[in-house]
This record gives structure tokens, C-alpha cells and sequence, in this order.
């Protein structure tokens, strides 16, 4: 009788356990492919776990609210949906050795019937449990397809990144009773938060350059366009798509830019994917990904940054819409600062930090000669790691965005 184990599952690079919100199956009952076993929760992202095998489920390792290590098994299935027995354990590692890939039996038969070749097949990226693709993935893959929308299928995993120094453990401390304080413990979420800002200060000697920016064409063109924008788009015009684009540009220009560092060694990324990071309602922060920022209109970048934003303050992020990051973008305008001096997400090797737009007298030049205008005003900050990245490359990186912000043209 074979028995196959589920995993908790890795949901993001750095991501190391998970808790259990809720199981949706108990002992006994008999489940199919796909069908949802648990919701997890990781310091970045909430996912629903489905199961990779039919059969019955004989055994529950562990309790709602329990928080488990990843890779440690959660849950036994019978594969044979009979009596359980001890004579052959099937673990993930085995399936992922019988070949290359594996794909279950729905997600053959979708791809046979819209005829995807194995080689095709093998390059659609999954979202499912371990990466696996899951009947939604490619039912959605065979609607973008016929769509025509499907420009690129092929992914590049992202390169693992061996850290340079992780954040020693702060020692526990009693704390001292004080008169007129109260002692708060952080959250889960907010100590991965510390440590991980710890860690890329003690890894990555920052640099912070700043520049001013007249975005007066930029505010211009987008209150011109704004309404016309949502009627046909159904979402909001900001100023972050138009920014995303300007830094996809930048980094497709300077490449160096768009790299990671294991000890002597510099990895340069196939991939444009620029990270937004989102306040959540809980206070705490999170850096989803527009992908291939590169290949998006400013009409596409302005969608898939907006629904991204909506899925974190919503905690539905998947784990694709939050790994493979090549640069982060973090606007301290929201909040009405001119500029910051923004810390790098590691392992990237820069970030940019947008400040609020104001009016602001500017000595203008004209035929005239020079008059005194009011202008639309903008401070843009970037932190990078002088590891890697020298001033010289920094600030022509930084003015190649400020330059394609001040003369934009829609």
C-alpha cells in the first residue's frame, strides 16, 4: 500500500517556515488532484496548499495555528484510498525523480487537448504546491494563448543567492519593569521584517544619491489622460506606472544594475522584474513583483501594478507574485516625504525611493532669457550596494530616470 507525504511548502526564497490557518480536508476523507488540503500563511504571503495525488486522507500532523518548518511532513495520503499501511512511504523528493517535470493527469490531458508540446509545457511556470502547475495555471495559460497575449512562456528561475551574513538572533532579554512603559513583543512578520533590514545593512555598504526632478510634463499628460485611462482600463492612473517604466528603461540601459552578488561573484539577471512595495493594513510591508516590467506597455504596467496592490492588501498573494525581484521601488510620497534614504532588498543591489510631487518656484529658461515659473517638483533617492555599484554608475543610472520623467511623452 503506498503512502505519499505532503510537505509544508516553500513559499518564497527567503521564506523558511509557515503556520497552518486551516485544514479543508480531515482524516478520512477521500480528495482528488488539486483539491485544497490547508491554507498557509508566511511572513509575505497566504496560499492555499491543493494536493499533487488523489487518494485518502489517512493522517494530520499538525493543528490549526501550528507554525512548521518548510519541508517537514503535514499530512499523509493513501495513494490506493484503502487502509493504511506501513510497507511503502512515497516521498515528494521520489516523484520529482521519476522525471524532469510532474504534471498530473488533468494537466496532461488540457495540454494534449489544446496541443502543447512537452517542450512548451515544460516552460510555463507553475503556481502550484512546489512550483508543480496546477489545471488552473494552465487553463489560464491556454486563455492567454488563444488571446494572443502570450508573448513570452519561457521563465528563468531565479538564481540562488548564497547570503553573505544573516542577522544573529538578538538575545532575550527580561525586560526591566519600567514606570509609565509597556513592554510589546513584535509579530512574527515584523521580526523577519527587522532582521531582514539588519542583514542588508550589514551585508551592502549603501550609497544614497538624490536628485530633483521637474515632472511638470509627467502631472501634465496624466491629468489629461486620466479619465480616458480608467474608462478603458478600469483601473486609476498613478504616477508608479509611469516611474515603473522609466526604471525598466534604466535598468535595461545599465544592466549592472540589474544584478545580484554571491561572495566574488556578480549574477546578471535575464529578467526585469521590478518590486513595489505595498503597506499593508496591518502596518507591516510587503515588495510584490511586475515581472518582465520591461515587456509591458505603460497600460500593462499600470493593470498589474494596481491588481498586485489590491491581492496584498487583500493577502492573496501567490508565491510568483512576490519572488525573483531584481529591483525595488518604494514611494515615500504616499505619506507626503520629500525623499528617504530607502534600505536595498536583499539581493538586489539597489532601490529607489519617490518622493512627493509638489509646486515649487523654478528659475525657468526661455528665449527670453531665464524667468522664475511654478513647477512640478520630485526628489528621487537611490540606495545601492558600492560593492557593485561605483557613483559614476549610480548617479547615470539615477539621471537616466530623472531625464525620461522630466521629458516625458506618454
Amino acid at each position: 500500500m503506498s503512502r505519499f507525504e505532503i510537505k509544508m511548502p516553500k513559499l518564497g526564497e527567503s521564506i523558511t517556515e509557515g503556520t497552518i490557518v486551516s485544514w479543508s480536508v480531515k482524516v478520512g476523507d477521500m480528495i482528488q488532484e488539486d483539491d485544497v488540503l490547508f491554507e498557509v500563511n508566511t511572513a509575505k504571503v497566504s496560499a492555499e496548499v491543493p494536493s499533487p495525488v488523489a487518494g485518502k486522507v489517512v493522517d494530520i500532523l499538525y493543528k490549526e495555528g501550528d507554525t512548521v518548518a518548510v519541508g517537514t511532513v503535514v499530512a499523509i495520503i493513501n495513494l490506493d484510498g484503502e487502509a493504511t499501511s506501513d510497507e511503502e512511504i512515497i516521498h515528494e523528493e521520489s516523484v520529482k525523480e521519476e522525471e524532469e517535470r510532474w504534471y498530473s493527469p488533468v494537466v496532461i490531458q488540457l495540454a494534449r487537448e489544446a496541443k502543447i508540446s512537452k517542450e512548451e509545457l515544460d516552460s510555463i511556470q507553475g503556481t502550484g504546491y512546489e512550483g508543480r502547475l496546477s489545471k488552473k495555471d494552465i487553463k489560464d495559460y491556454i486563455d492567454k494563448k488563444k488571446r494572443g497575449s502570450n508573448k513570452t512562456s519561457a521563465t528563468v528561475p531565479s538564481e540562488s543567492v548564497t547570503p553573505q551574513s544573516s542577522p544573529v538572533e538578538p538575545k532575550s532579554v527580561a525586560p526591566v519593569a519600567m514606570s509609565g512603559v509597556e513592554v510589546k513583543e513584535m509579530d512574527r512578520v515584523r521580526r523577519i521584517i527587522a532582521d531582514h533590514m539588519v542583514m542588508s545593512k550589514k551585508v551592502s555598504p549603501h550609497v544614497t544619491n538624490v536628485v530633483e526632478v521637474d515632472v511638470t510634463r509627467l502631472v501634465i499628460w496624466r491629468e489629461k489622460n486620466k479619465d480616458a485611462f480608467f474608462r478603458r482600463e478600469g483601473v486609476k492612473l498613478t504616477y508608479m506606472p509611469m516611474i515603473a517604466e522609466a526604471v525598466a528603461k534604466a535598468l535595461a540601459t545599465y544592466p549592472q544594475v540589474n544584478v545580484s552578488v554571491d561572495g566574488y561573484n556578480i549574477l546578471f539577471k535575464k529578467h526585469i522584474n521590478v518590486g513595489i512595495a505595498v503597506s499593508l493594513n496591518d502596518g507591516n510591508l510587503i515588495v510584490p513583483v511586475v515581472h518582465d516590467a520591461d515587456r509591458l506597455s505603460l497600460n500593462g504596467l499600470a493593470v498589474a501594478i494596481d491588481s498586485l496592490a489590491l491581492k496584498a492588501r487583500d493577502n492573496k498573494l501567490l508565491p510568483d507574485d512576490i519572488d525573483g525581484g531584481t529591483f525595488t521601488i518604494t514611494n515615500f510620497g504616499t505619506f507626503k516625504s520629500l525623499f528617504g534614504t530607502p534600505i536595498i532588498n536583499q539581493p538586489q543591489v539597489a532601490i529607489l525611493g519617490v518622493g512627493y510631487i509638489e509646486k515649487k518656484p523654478a528659475v525657468v529658461e526661455t528665449p527670453e532669457g531665464d524667468t522664475i515659473a511654478i513647477r512640478h517638483k520630485m526628489y528621487l533617492s537611490l540606495s545601492y550596494d558600492h560593492r557593485v555599484v561605483d557613483g559614476m554608475l549610480g548617479g547615470n543610472f539615477l539621471h537616466f530616470i530623472a531625464d525620461y520623467l522630466e521629458n516625458w511623452k506618454g
